[in-house]
This record gives structure tokens, sequence and C-alpha cells, in this order.
């Protein structure tokens, strides 16, 4: 089973919605990466998003809606 990213006020990632299309780590590389399953995950340092402006277009960008951001509508 896999759990959220923790931590308030950081992205978040759904992992067991993830079904590893890997479109955040293709908008966002210095932000997400996907284990060794294909699941999408943060590097690490990066769960607040790192000011990376495209954060929100990576979470804009997942086909099942698996990432919020923090500020954003998802």
């Amino acid at each position: 089973m896999h759990r959220d990213t923790p931590a308030r006020g950081s992205i978040r990632i759904d992992t067991d919605v993830c079904i590893g299309a890997g479109q955040c780590a293709l908008a966002a590389p210095g932000v997400f990466t996907q284990d060794d399953d294909g699941f999408s995950t943060l590097l690490p340092g990066r769960e607040d998003g790192a000011g990376d402006p495209m954060v929100r277009e990576a979470a804009r960008a997942c086909p099942v809606g698996a990432i919020a951001v923090p500020g954003s509508d998802g």
C-alpha cells in the first residue's frame, strides 16, 4: 500500500491514486521523480516545490489528479 506524501504546507502526492504516468516528472523534473515501482515521488528537500514555477503545471498535467499543491485548487 502506498501513502500520501506527508507534511502540511507541502506538495502531496496521493500514491493510491497515482498511475505512474510521469507527467509531473516531465513538467517539473527538479521537484518530481518516479520511484522504483514507477509511482511519482518528490525529490528530497523539494516538498515545498523549491520555488519551481512548473510545479502547478505538473499538478495540472497529472491525468488522475494525484498531486495537490498548497495554495492551488488541486
